[in-house]
């Protein structure tokens, strides 16, 4: 047993150090995508700061689906984040797996490039229609009484800069039409419906995203109107933008060497011009010809009789 369980380690740690070095490789030609992906999720936070400043608490707007859902209630809107939570942590440890897998589809840096793609663009899209129209924020901490509907006159470029992260993220007020949540968890979703293996997941990816749906609208953190435009934005949005990108490579075909006894029987087969020849090409039977030659006083006369004519 003990033996069995060194021989996996030694398994395992060459398979972590042979991928290491593969995804070095492709970080060193990637890492300019990469930083610029996060960049822009950090001004994507910023430009959510910077909406909450002109946010003016209102009415709670006539909502469809807050006269279908019961209201979850304060004590209760901790369950979305926590669902969000683990949607999120489940795609970053699937992102990791080929460092301990033997069957992977994906490499980490170029699924990441890949996702950071989507959701700039489907974020680009967000901040130009939050800052379009305000609505009066439906969260608690967004309604008229709270002291976190409205924020003070920043006294420095630095406090808007900070963000106050993360409690200027979880109590953000303006920021709504559309979803946050439902944008990474539609992009999660719809990687792992293409590059994942296992089918069971895939369908219960897209279970997890209806029941987040429900919850957000539920915890009265965004209108229907937020969740119903991420749904189609993002298909749509990751729809085009994965046919102009480069396809990953494929990683489950793999190329066998040639071996040095093969590459001697394809040298055997050569002329000494150099051009290949197909030993098995053109071996139909030959006909047979018989010669006669006999001679008569005028001279010399051939006879050819061909055998099988």
């Amino acid at each position: 047993m003990t033996l069995y369980i060194r021989r996996e380690a030694s398994k395992l740690w060459k398979r972590v150090c042979s991928e290491i070095t593969t995804e070095i490789g492709l970080l060193a030609e990637n890492w300019k995508y990469l930083l610029a992906g996060l960049l822009c999720q950090y001004i994507h936070g910023l430009a959510a700061r910077g909406v909450h400043y002109i946010h003016r608490p209102g009415p709670t707007l006539q909502d469809l689906g807050y006269i279908l859902l019961p209201e979850l209630g304060q004590d209760k809107s901790y369950i979305s984040e926590t669902v969000f939570t683990c949607v999120f942590l489940s795609f970053l440890l699937w992102t990791f797996h080929p460092f301990i897998m033997k069957s992977k589809k994906i490499y980490t840096v170029l699924i990441w490039c890949r996702v950071l793609a989507f959701l700039v663009a489907c974020q680009f899209l967000r901040v130009i229609t939050f800052y379009s129209t305000q609505l009066p924020g439906p969260n608690y901490h967004c309604r008229e009484g709270s002291e976190l509907a409205r924020l003070p006159r920043p006294h420095s470029v630095l406090e808007v800069l900070l963000i106050n992260f993360p409690r200027g993220v979880i109590y953000g007020c303006g920021d709504l039409i559309f979803s946050s949540h439902m944008i990474f968890t539609l992009v999660f979703v719809l990687t792992y419906q293409k590059y994942g293996f296992k089918r069971f997941i895939k369908l219960l990816g897209w279970v997890i995203a209806i029941f987040q749906s429900l919850l957000i609208i539920a915890s009265r953190k965004h209108y229907t109107v937020d969740v119903v435009v991420a749904w189609y934005t993002v298909n749509l949005v990751v729809f085009f933008l994965d046919k102009k990108l480069p396809e990953l490579p494929d990683r489950t075909t793999v190329l066998l060497p040639v071996s040095s006894k093969d590459r001697t029987k394809e040298e055997n087969h050569k002329p000494l011009n150099g051009n290949g020849v197909d030993p098995t090409a053109d071996r139909r039977p030959r006909a047979q010809v018989n010669v006669k030659i006999y001679e008569d006083i005028n001279g010399v006369h051939t006879d050819n009789a061909t055998n099988g004519t």
